[in-house]
C-alpha cells in the first residue's frame, strides 16, 4: 500500500469519527433535554417522599449511634450543597446582568421623555 493510499485511508477515518462525534453529541443533547423535561415538579415531589420514606427505613438511629454513618455523610453532602449554592448564585448574578443588558439595548419609545 504505497502513501497516497495511507494518507487517504487516514484522512476517511479522520472524515467517520468526525461524523460520529458530531451524532455522539446530537444524541447526548437529546437525552439531556430529554432528561430535563421528565423531571416535572411532582415527580421531584414524588422522589423526595420516596427518598425520604427509604433514609427513615434505614434505621437512622443505629448511623447516629456509630457516628461514622452521620458525618461521613454530612462530609459528602457538605461539597455537593456548597457547589449547588454556588451555581444557583452564579445564575443569579448572569440573569440580573443580561436583565440589565437588555434595558441599556432597549431604545427609549417614540415621544417618552430621555
Amino acid at each position: 500500500m504505497g502513501f497516497d493510499a495511507l494518507l487517504d485511508k487516514v484522512k476517511q477515518a479522520e472524515r467517520t469519527l468526525e461524523n460520529r462525534e458530531r451524532e455522539a453529541v446530537g444524541r447526548w443533547q437529546q437525552l439531556a433535554r430529554s432528561w430535563r423535561a421528565a423531571w416535572t415538579p411532582g415527580r421531584i415531589v414524588v422522589v423526595g417522599l420516596v427518598a425520604g420514606f427509604v433514609a427513615g427505613r434505614a434505621k437512622p438511629l443505629q448511623l447516629a449511634r456509630s457516628g461514622n454513618g452521620i458525618v461521613s455523610l454530612l462530609q459528602t453532602l457538605a461539597p455537593l450543597l456548597a457547589g449547588l449554592q454556588a451555581g444557583v448564585q452564579t445564575a443569579q448574578s448572569a440573569q440580573d446582568e443580561a436583565r440589565q443588558d437588555a434595558q441599556a439595548a432597549t431604545p427609549p419609545a417614540p415621544g417618552a421623555p430621555p
